[in-house]
């Protein structure tokens, strides 16, 4: 009797033939839409993705703008509360990035916000280190002007 492959294994296969995109396939560990202040409903058409390896913002309702950000380009992150968000028991997470399309990624008025920021610190630190990849700081030049560095 044959063996038949169950979904699984099929999934697992593709994964290893394609390394490049498994982040595409991958179910996501924070699922969040942006809220209102008052009540903290969520009535927006704003949704954010966190997977292991990519941040996605999803915008727009008749223009929907879908916005990827790989988590080894988040340079800082920063957590903000209002007095409204903290009464709603909500935050908005700051992330400073080095991708192209934005420089600043706002999760705006979720809840867990806390946890979603320490998520994508910790996310963050691993894939540039599994990336190997550098963050240099942008130096004052002012600072540095009377200074020559060659000789």
């Amino acid at each position: 009797m044959a063996e038949e492959k169950n979904i699984i294994d099929e999934k697992r296969e593709k994964e290893v033939a394609n390394p490049e995109i498994r982040y595409q396939d991958e179910p996501p560990v924070f699922t969040e839409r942006k809220r209102w202040l008052l009540l903290a409903l969520p009535w927006t058409f704003t949704k954010y993705l966190l997977k292991d390896e990519i941040l996605t913002t999803q915008t727009g309702f008749f223009n929907t703008v879908i916005n990827d950000c790989y988590m080894y380009k988040i340079v800082d992150v920063q957590l903000e509360r209002s007095l409204m968000e903290k009464m709603s028991g909500l935050g908005t997470v700051v992330c400073y990035t080095s991708d192209t399309t934005d420089k600043v990624l706002k999760i705006a008025h979720v809840r867990h916000a806390e946890q979603i920021k320490n998520f994508i610190l910790e996310k963050s630190e691993k894939m540039r280190m599994k990336r190997r990849t550098l963050t240099t700081m942008s130096l004052n030049s002012d600072a540095a002007d009377g200074v020559d560095d060659i000789g």
